[in-house]
């Protein structure tokens, strides 16, 4: 029984790495940039199908992965230019709807160019899982733990310990004080864009050989995403990465111990806990922009 519950504990920590990672972007997208981008999860699966194609066509794996990240960046940017950058005034609601608009066409587009097929990545590492205590824990997991750490690592780094990084927070606590000192808050918001996508791109990249990948797979990763920086609140970004390992073990375990058919249901079930207990807390924290 043990080695069963610790089993668990590493798959949902796997999993929570995944959520952390979408929630990662979702939250330091809404902070920066005032919009809840619900794209990000097509992100991720597009970034994973186009190193697959690359992969594919003979390029390096570290070029292809590097070439993904690279295209999926510049799509966050052209997206922001496009279609969020015109509507900057509107409603909060009105640019949620469009993210939600940008990812249905993005996923039209995926399954237009890869169809309906499965495709996979080769593990990152050669050689068998850990055992450790009796349970397995696979090498590839260990890559996603450490995209984690090192994105959380270099945010903070970024924000707190570069003259960029500052000029961004100070946007993101006075917008009209940062414009004053000639800080360019569109010009910020367009940044905080291309990085999203080059984080989802990442995130879809290095689960690829653990989860596989398909043109819809970024619909649950935004849902999942959206519901971890809920449960660790949208402006705070070490609160989403705790809610998305919260959400990740707690979903491991509710599968494993009571029924698999709750794996993808969890999500939900948590989000509508969170809103029973406190209604205002996604919805009031639209205006709260924090890092």
């Amino acid at each position: 029984m043990s080695e069963q519950l610790l089993q668990l504990l590493f798959s949902g920590l796997t999993l929570g790495s995944i959520y952390a990672l979408m929630a990662l972007a979702l939250v330091t997208t809404f902070n920066i940039s005032g919009v809840m981008n619900l794209a990000q999860g097509e992100f991720a699966a597009i970034g994973a199908l186009l190193a697959v194609t690359l992969s594919g066509a003979g390029i390096p794996l570290p070029a292809s992965f590097a070439a993904a990240v690279i295209m999926v960046a510049a799509a966050g940017g052209i997206m922001e230019r496009a279609a969020i950058h015109p509507a900057r005034g509107a409603s909060g609601l009105t640019l949620i709807l469009i993210t939600i608009g940008l990812s249905i066409s993005l996923r039209g587009l995926a399954l237009l160019v890869w169809g309906t097929d499965t495709y996979s990545l080769p593990p990152f590492s050669r050689g068998g899982p850990l055992f450790i205590g009796g349970a397995a824990l696979n090498l590839q997991s260990l890559w996603v733990m450490g995209l984690v750490a090192a994105a959380v690592t270099g945010l903070h780094f970024f924000l707190n310990g570069t003259y960029t990084g500052k000029a961004v927070k100070a946007s993101v606590i006075n917008r009209t004080g940062a414009r004053l000192v000639g800080i360019n808050v569109g010009t910020v918001s367009f940044w905080a864009f291309v990085g999203s996508g080059a984080l989802g791109a990442a995130a879809g990249i290095f689960i690829a050989p653990i989860a596989m990948a398909v043109y819809d797979m970024g619909f649950m990763l935004g849902i999942k995403g959206f519901v971890a920086a809920a449960i660790g609140g949208l402006n705070n970004a070490a609160g989403a990465v705790l809610g998305g390992l919260l959400l990740g073990v707690l979903e491991a375990y509710g599968a494993g111990l009571v029924s698999s058919g709750l794996k993808d249901a969890f999500a939900i079930i948590v989000l509508m806990s969170i809103l029973l207990v406190r209604p205002e807390g996604i919805l009031g924290a639209l205006g709260e922009r924090k890092i």
